[in-house]
């Protein structure tokens, strides 16, 4: 991982949201598994069950992409920064009481989705641009 920004950031959110992912089961108990309710983590991000597997999903996939390669890792960064983009821009549609809400989004995590959202999308953009093939890291 030496020398790359894409790998970088990609071990660092992922381990972010694993633990966000690890943390959201302490508050999402006693709610749907999907649902518009959920507990409230920092006592500002509603979460649920579905929300909590999804935030362990990317951060696997950030830091098995940041192990994997340099392209790996800028392309996972583009990708779940687009759908974090997306989701951003959907939220105050779906977000609330409304049936689509299965993740139990709110305010708070559409302005994160949306920071985050930038940040992977700016750094798999503009990062790395000049590496090419490299070797696989060896455990």
């Amino acid at each position: 991982m030496k020398g790359s920004i894409n790998r970088s950031i990609g071990t660092a959110f992922g381990a972010v949201y694993v633990l966000v992912g690890l943390l959201g089961f302490t508050v999402s108990g006693g709610h749907a598994a999907a649902g518009h309710e959920g507990g409230m983590l920092l006592g500002i991000f509603e979460v649920n069950v579905t929300h909590n597997v999804a935030h362990l999903l990317i951060g696997a996939a950030m830091i098995l992409a940041a192990r994997a390669s340099i392209s790996a890792s800028r392309v996972t960064n583009g990708v779940i920064g687009a759908a974090y983009l997306l989701l951003a821009a959907l939220g105050p549609f779906i977000g609330g009481d409304h049936s689509l809400n299965i993740l139990a989004l709110n305010s708070a995590d559409n302005v994160l989705h949306a920071a985050s959202a930038v940040l992977l999308i700016g750094i798999a953009v503009a990062a790395d641009r000049r590496a090419r093939v490299e070797e696989p890291v060896r455990a």
